[in-house]
């Protein structure tokens, strides 16, 4: 079953293009920490700037350097249920364990809960490995209900939710209103501890990339019952997390890691790297948390 702390990959770039040496890099670093495993594919991982083969690639890559032990979760989703499926299917062929499949998002006006349980429905029935939801709303502008997340919990193979949003009140309503074998994750580390507090089962962190032994903590310290120690962390990540994640986005995430001893390189054009002043100012913040001396 999901559980843990997963870090969301970022997909290392060098002259706008895919590098696998780097990638291999950061996972020998991130090898050495208790991760669960690892998403790939996902925001973070500039999935929406991949060709399908360049995708394909990164999947076995990062499966052949990490443990087969770490449960490897793959961004699959995308707006055709039939890509879907296809793109899904060779994912699992290639390693994946589990897919994670965004709402769709573009004919919005149309996106209503039918729509929602169709799309999850037809894909589940299809595809060879379980399903999890994307919810992100401040990229979709869809943010899909606790009682269409229960309905969809029913099928078999639709195994949990990465919920991204930073509303408790949601993130406790879906984990009532569904059976304990199905997995929610907290989708974004400013709320990592309290959404564990009502019942998450772990993580899935843009800013486990950054602050690997943080996150770990965080959830360690819950799961022993030192709340009080966690939240102490868990205060200290909320100006990092924010930095790597709504303030300067993949950009921050990348600088970030680069000046932790990551590879973080520039972000994929048309996204632009950040201004000397922005860098500035993510040093600062990395200085204050305790995260740089």
């Amino acid at each position: 079953m999901l559980k843990g702390i997963y870090p969301p990959l970022i997909t290392p770039f060098k002259k706008n293009e895919v590098s696998h040496k780097m990638l291999i890099s950061n996972l020998e670093k991130y090898e050495k920490k208790r991760f669960s495993g690892y998403v790939v594919l996902g925001s973070n991982g500039e999935s929406v700037f991949l060709t399908r083969d360049e995708k394909f690639k990164i999947i076995s890559t990062v499966r052949e350097h990490i443990k087969k032990s770490k449960t490897l979760i793959v961004g699959t989703g995308s707006e055709s249920i039939k890509e879907t499926i296809s793109f899904t299917n060779k994912s699992a062929k290639l390693g994946a364990n589990y897919s994670l499949i965004i709402t769709p998002s573009f004919f919005k006006s149309a996106i209503n809960r039918k729509v929602l349980i169709n799309y999850y429905t037809a894909i589940a029935d299809k595809v060879t490995i379980p399903v999890i939801i994307y919810n992100v709303s401040k990229f979709t502008n869809i943010n899909i209900d606790a009682e269409t997340v229960a309905k969809l919990s029913e099928h078999p193979n639709i195994a949990g939710i990465k919920n991204s949003t930073e509303n408790i009140a949601q993130l406790s309503e879906i984990i009532i209103h569904t059976n304990d074998d199905f997995a929610t994750l907290v989708g974004t580390g400013s709320v990592l501890l309290d959404g564990l507090s009502v019942g998450a089962v772990g993580g899935i962190l843009a800013l486990a990339n950054v602050a690997p032994d943080e996150c770990l903590n965080i959830y360690n310290l819950f799961k022993a019952g030192k709340v009080k120690s966690a939240r102490k962390i868990q205060e200290r990540m909320i100006s990092v997390n924010k930095a790597v994640t709504s303030r300067y986005g993949v950009a921050g995430l990348k600088t970030a890691m680069g000046i932790l001893g990551y590879y973080g390189g520039a972000p994929r054009k048309p996204l632009q790297p950040l201004t000397a002043n922005n860098v500035k100012n993510i040093k600062n913040v990395l200085i204050n948390a305790n995260l740089l001396s």
